[in-house]
């Protein structure tokens, strides 16, 4: 699978790169506010929301938006590119009212194009909507072509405006917000945290699975809601609980009430919230990612220890994993790799020279560290394996006289259909390859990958039923015989 991804300038727009590395989810806030019928509403809504949006960057960086409602009147100010290019404190300031709802955004399903771009916010005959959500329907392209058929008109590719359509079709014939949510929960399939906010109301729900993270809390009498922990902390708030599967929550006039959509399924949280996605101070499910990803270091030092003298991580996602891996083995933890803060992680460039120097500009190592060193290097994943293999290279070139490369991911065998860019199976290196091979491919002395079990043992001991689709091929739920992946066809627009 290819992606045409650019930096944040455009001047590398259209050039076609492929998949290397997995790519991070979309992340959604909201704040629900008792609303006033008083003069002098303020900004603070936006504000709280661009700041825990501003804590879940690490999951998107193509878009945001937020989404305010002030006395039933829903304005949204969203664009391309980060938080700090599409808002300022001009900008903010404008975004009058009450409640919000924000996202940050990486496309799985959909094109990275402005049409796309969260959250959705539309009129219809009862009123005003606005919803975000991260995730990825199974069904997508089955429910758009029903919608479509019936008349419906889209603007973009993603399945955000699936959900919003299904929502709007419901609403028409319920009583209520909450039930036209639960009747689009019936339709719809596959991943989704969902945040929708009408006039009167703000809704939390999160599919029967459970696959993405959605937390409650609350901050100044008001309620708030996160993918992450961290954007609670961020915003001085104080973490209630998760939302559960299949639960639709409901704020209106500052009172919170829980409801049982009634669809039930086996949970199935996805294992790289805490391989990769999550930052490292969130909780998930009751789980700290920092311990689970300590945990899975260790596992890596008991199952494939090998000689060596320095552990070294990948940063910043193998921090937490490196630091497990040498409390097991008693090898130092050692910086070996120091990371460039101000490249993007959907940085491109345009030539393969150019691509080839990309890994010196973001991750350039520390040869007074690994210089005449056996290193083990942690890294969350294997992908495609290019840019480990250039990483390799680099710590070769620097001094390292061994290069053992673990992962503290199972192999990828599989393709993922719920919202992680897990490409399709001819473009995972550990599907035709042994770890022998892997390692002559990607120059490493060693390549070595946590086992399934042990993630399951960690995860699942801990409380928490993991999706391991990728790694074994077993998908929780039934997929159409041909799953949909985001490929939508609309006009082109020449600017």
């Amino acid at each position: 699978m290819n992606h045409n991804l650019c930096c944040n300038n455009n001047i590398f727009a259209d050039v076609e790169v492929p998949f290397d590395g997995l790519h991070e989810e979309c992340g959604v806030f909201g704040i629900a506010g008792k609303p006033t019928t008083a003069e002098g509403s303020d900004s603070f809504a936006a504000a709280m929301t661009y700041m825990g949006l501003f804590s879940l960057q690490h999951r998107g960086q193509e878009a945001c938006g937020i989404a305010v409602n002030d006395k039933g009147v829903i304005a949204c100010r969203k664009g391309q590119g980060l938080l700090t290019d599409v808002f300022d404190e001009k900008k903010i300031g404008k975004l009058i009212g009450a409640s919000a709802i924000g996202h940050v955004r990486y496309s799985t399903t959909g094109d990275s194009s402005a049409e796309n771009v969260q959250p959705v916010a539309v009129g219809h005959i009862k009123g005003n909507l606005a919803i975000a959500h991260n995730g990825n329907l199974v069904n997508a392209w089955t429910l758009r072509r029903e919608i479509e058929m019936r008349g419906g008109i889209f603007h973009g590719t993603g399945d955000s405006e699936i959900i919003a359509y299904a929502i709007v079709e419901e609403r028409i014939h319920s009583e209520s917000i909450e039930e036209a949510v639960l009747g689009a929960m019936k339709r719809i399939q596959g991943a989704y945290s969902l945040l929708a906010m009408s006039p009167r109301k703000v809704i939390a729900a999160r599919d029967p699975n459970g696959f993405r993270p959605l937390s409650i809390g609350t901050l100044d009498g008001n309620y708030i809601f996160a993918s992450e922990t961290c954007a609670i902390d961020a915003v001085g708030g104080t973490y209630l609980r998760d939302v559960e599967p299949g639960e639709i929550v409901v704020v209106e006039d500052g009172q919170l009430t829980s409801l049982d959509s009634g669809l039930r399924a086996k949970k199935s949280f996805c294992s790289f919230e805490f391989i990769y996605f999550s930052r490292p101070d969130s909780i998930i499910d009751g789980i700290g990612v920092d311990w689970a990803r300590r945990e899975m270091g260790k596992a890596l030092a008991r199952e494939c220890g090998v000689p060596a003298d320095i552990v070294v991580a990948v940063p910043d996602s193998g921090l937490s994993a490196a630091r497990g891996y040498a409390e097991e083995s008693g090898l130092p933890d050692t910086t070996g790799l120091i990371k460039n803060r101000y490249i993007g992680r959907t940085f491109i460039q345009p030539t393969q020279g150019a691509r080839e120097r990309e890994v010196r500009l973001k991750l350039n190592p520390l040869s007074a560290n690994v210089r005449d060193k056996r290193v083990v290097l942690i890294d969350d994943s294997i992908v495609r394996g290019t840019t480990s293999a250039r990483i390799v290279s680099a710590l070769r070139d620097a001094g390292a006289t061994e290069v053992h490369l673990m992962s503290s991911a199972p192999p990828f065998l599989h393709p993922c259909y719920f919202g992680t860019d897990v490409p399709d199976r001819d473009h995972l290196i550990a599907v035709d390859h042994t770890e022998a091979e892997l390692a002559e491919i990607l120059g490493a002395d060693s390549v070595s990958f946590l086992s399934h079990e042990s993630l399951s043992r960690i995860l699942e001991g801990a409380g928490c039923p993991i999706c391991k689709a990728c790694f074994t091929g077993k998908y929780p739920i039934d997929l159409p015989e041909e799953p949909d992946r985001g490929i939508f066809q609309r006009p082109i627009i020449l600017y």
